[in-house]
């Protein structure tokens, strides 16, 4: 790509011949004859170098440096002075000019201090481009894949990082939706400011509403001091909603109130709240389906919803599994170990119904209870080898063997549960099921939640 420069001197005969020799080093060179034509055509093409005399009438070089540093610091300087004026050069070098040349110059010298400060040029971008480059593969690190289901979130992240629009991550759970949410937040120019997280769904209604929008000393029973909320505690940052398809109906008007306007109002306040905050949310429940049962208000899912991210499970990822075993089993210290082919098979082959978490616990218990350096397919859990990949028509693969009805309901109820966070509500939904049957399969397999996978 060929270089454009920026020359500017009012010495018409001289600023033909600088003209002449740059453009036979193929450099494009637009000229202007004083320091005001020279600012107005510098905004107009940004030049990566401009040559400027010093000693011009009207708007001196010394105003045109300044005025360009101030617009564009990455921009380069090279300023021309007089024979004998090293002390006007040395002032303009502490302005920020790159370098200087005295009148008369010879066309060797003029070529050798552009070429210069144009490779100076290109090694500093490329210098920043790199840096740009490896804070977004660390921004990214935590969250492995290649299968196009991942690369278009990948692409739909950096597309959507650095705005202000709210983000809706759907997926199931253990899918990684929290990483996602903290790549976007890390990845704009919120990231200095507050990420802050809260799980609509682990937090009982009467508390919730606190949490969120903070409350006044005096404001109901055991407020005995003001209490400054999630939104405002994410002021100038990132509000992460996780499982916001939990989010009680009667507090959904007043979230939506908060994003559209921008306030937020305290429990018991009389005086709302100025805020910026962005927001990302994120759900396993079908909330088309919540708003259609009247569980969930249809303004604010589309308020919610300006940028849906959709993670697939891992059981539609079979080529992130190897992926991210290796990944996993050097985050928890078996950088040495090795698994043999029909042990990573089998992780490919299984359905992985707690996805990402589901596998990363699974090679942490691996690594704990091995035997050696080598992880074979008799290490795998006997659950890994039992159940495998659901097929495209929906039939569950049994073992040759054969395999227990009662056992296999039981881990299809745990299954459920894992998948939705043990929300009980959203495992029925999940099985077709009412609550009440969910409930009295928990009850006859004897499942609780200290089965919940960590």
């Amino acid at each position: 790509m060929t270089a454009k420069i920026l020359l500017i001197d009012d010495d018409t005969s001289l600023r033909r011949v600088l003209e002449y020799n740059l453009q036979e080093e193929g450099y494009e060179v637009i000229t202007a004859v004083d320091g005001e034509t020279g600012l107005a055509l510098f905004n107009e093409h940004s030049p990566p170098l401009v040559i400027t005399d010093l000693k011009m009438p009207g708007i001196t070089g010394f105003q045109v440096l300044s005025t360009i540093k101030e617009r564009s610091p990455a921009t380069l300087v090279i300023v021309i002075t007089a024979f004998g004026a090293i002390d006007t050069a040395i002032e303009a070098m502490k302005l920020g000019a790159h370098d200087y040349i005295t009148k008369p110059f010879n066309r060797d010298q003029l070529k050798l201090v552009v070429k210069k400060a144009l490779e100076l040029r290109g090694l500093t971008e490329e210098n920043r481009l790199l840096k740009e480059e490896l804070t977004e593969r660390a921004e990214f690190r935590n969250i492995i894949g290649i299968s196009p289901g991942m690369e278009q979130v990948f692409h739909i992240v950096r597309k959507v990082a650095d705005t202000d629009a709210t983000v809706l991550i759907t997926g199931e759970s253990g899918t990684g939706k929290e990483l996602v949410a903290k790549s976007i937040h890390s990845l704009s120019s919120r990231r200095s400011r507050p990420f802050v997280p809260i799980n609509c769904a682990a937090i009982p209604r009467e508390l919730l509403e606190s949490e969120l929008f903070g409350h006044v000393k005096g404001a109901f029973t055991g407020a005995v001091r003001d209490k400054t909320g999630k939104l405002e505690t994410a002021d100038g940052g990132t509000l992460f909603l996780d499982e916001v398809g939990e989010l009680p109906v009667d507090l959904q008007p007043k979230l939506l109130r908060a994003l559209q306007e921008r306030i937020v109002e305290p429990v018991g306040g009389i005086s709302p709240r100025r805020i910026d905050v962005r927001v990302i949310a994120a759900t396993n429940v079908d909330l088309e389906k919540a708003i259609e049962e009247g569980a969930f208000r249809e303004d604010l899912f589309y308020r919610l919803s300006i940028i849906p991210v959709h993670l697939p499970p891992l059981r539609e990822r079979a080529d992130d599994v190897l992926l991210l075993t290796r990944h996993f089993t050097a985050k928890h210290g078996g950088g040495g170990v090795n698994f043999t082919p029909k042990a990573l098979e089998a992780l490919k082959q299984y359905h992985w119904p707690g996805n990402v978490r589901e596998l990363e616990n699974t090679i942490e218990r691996l690594l704990i209870m091995r035997n050696g350096e080598t992880i074979d397919i008799g290490d795998i859990p006997p659950k890994l080898l039992g159940v495998r990949k659901v097929t495209e028509v929906g039939v569950i693969n049994l073992p040759a063997s054969g395999y227990s009805l009662e056992q296999l309901e039981r881990e299809i109820v745990v299954e459920a549960l894992e998948r939705n966070d043990w929300n009980q509500t959203a495992a029925a939904r999940f099985l077709r099921i009412p609550r009440h049957t969910l409930i009295y399969r928990m009850e006859k397999y004897n499942i609780t939640p200290q089965e919940r996978k960590k």
